[in-house]
């Protein structure tokens, strides 16, 4: 396997089965090549795609749209070979233009330790880039390049999202040369979580069978309206056609938090807990076989609003959840601040508990 953190955790929360993920940003041997830039596509609006002949939508109007926004980003840094002489080592992947002013997302694996980050357009201009922000939780970046009046891509709403719609990945796949690569699949599952290597859990992910390769990290996974529904993150290893894409409604919020503060705002509400499974109800008696049983609370909101030790979560903020994985995904989807309602059931009761979240530090 090529690359800086390339390989990542050993589980798929909820699956039974042991595995590995790749992480799809590419690592090439220390050759001192330029920056691979994409051919320059014209940008025409595709409110709503086509249909061809066959029945099939017609990607090409939104694959054109598309392409302007996708870029490729370059990297460099200095490690050692066998004789620890220093060495230029370069990387590849991809991110994607989210404002006109030059702030572009990608991954945060894709410049990790980088000590230089070019940025290559699809109009064929190459610029050096900043790093605004990172965050290693959720495998996010913003860089930031000195140009203007760019085609940003605009974002999905989260909640259009389905199992089984067409979607388009675009990307630097390999660092070849020529453009973007494009490949074409469904949404095969919504609301995936994976452990990485590092401790991070990456909640509420998008799994998706189009192809995603090496040098993809950072690109973006769109709708046939040609709007951003995921960022592409990883893969797993010697599976065929399971990649996983961080949900458009977690890179808008984190890449703004990166953008206006330098880091992700994050809620805290103060508890620890554990996914209630049929042996675990069985075993405590418990009055659902579903849910999130908390186990511990510290000083923090939940304590504050009522939540106690042995209650049973089942909903969040409207949300019915069954598991732990699943709870954390909807508590980030909200902000420090913000008032939600908890239902837990204790005993035979089931009870509402309003909890004001606080920021996680």
């Amino acid at each position: 396997m090529l690359g800086l953190a390339s390989r990542v955790g050993p589980a798929i929360a909820a699956a039974t089965f042991a595995t590995a993920l790749i992480a799809c940003g590419s690592r090439v041997t220390p050759t001192p090549a330029p920056p691979s830039v994409p051919t320059p596509t014209p940008r025409v609006s595709t409110a709503q795609a086509p249909r061809a002949a066959s029945g099939l939508p017609d990607l090409s109007g939104i694959i054109k749209s598309v392409s302007p926004s996708v870029v490729a980003v370059d990297t460099s840094t200095v490690g050692l070979d066998f004789f620890l002489h220093p060495v230029e080592q370069r990387g590849a992947g991809s991110g994607v233009i989210i404002r006109p002013d030059g702030f572009i997302v990608t991954n945060s694996h894709v410049i990790s330790n980088a000590s230089n980050i070019t940025v290559a357009l699809a109009d064929g201009r190459v610029f050096p880039a900043t790093l605004v922000g990172r965050d290693d939780p959720s495998d996010l970046a913003v860089l930031k390049i000195d140009a203007g009046e760019l085609p940003a891509l605009p974002f999905a709403d989260p909640a259009t999202a389905r199992v089984g719609d067409w979607v388009i990945a675009l990307g630097n796949a390999l660092g070849l040369d020529g453009g973007p690569t494009v490949t074409v699949g469904i949404i095969s599952a919504l609301g995936r979580s994976v452990r990485t290597g590092s401790g991070f859990t990456l909640s509420d992910l998008i799994q998706t069978d189009a192809a995603i390769n090496e040098g993809n990290s950072g690109g973006p996974l769109v709708n046939l309206q040609g709007q951003l529904v995921g960022l592409n993150t990883t893969i797993i290893a010697g599976a065929q056609g399971i990649g996983f894409s961080i949900n458009s409604g977690t890179v808008e919020q984190f890449s703004n938090d990166l953008i206006e503060l330098g880091r992700v705002r994050r809620p805290l509400i103060g508890i620890s807990g554990r996914t209630v499974t049929a042996g675990l109800a069985q075993q405590l008696r418990l009055p659902v076989a579903s849910g999130v049983l908390v186990l511990r609370l510290s000083s923090g909101p939940a304590g504050s609003a009522g939540i106690e030790a042995g209650d049973v979560i089942v909903e969040i903020a409207g949300l019915e959840i069954a598991t732990w994985d699943q709870f954390l995904s909807h508590l980030w989807r909200h902000r420090p601040g913000e008032t939600i309602d908890i239902v837990v059931l204790r005993g035979g009761d089931r009870i509402v508990l309003p909890v004001v979240l606080a920021e996680r530090r």
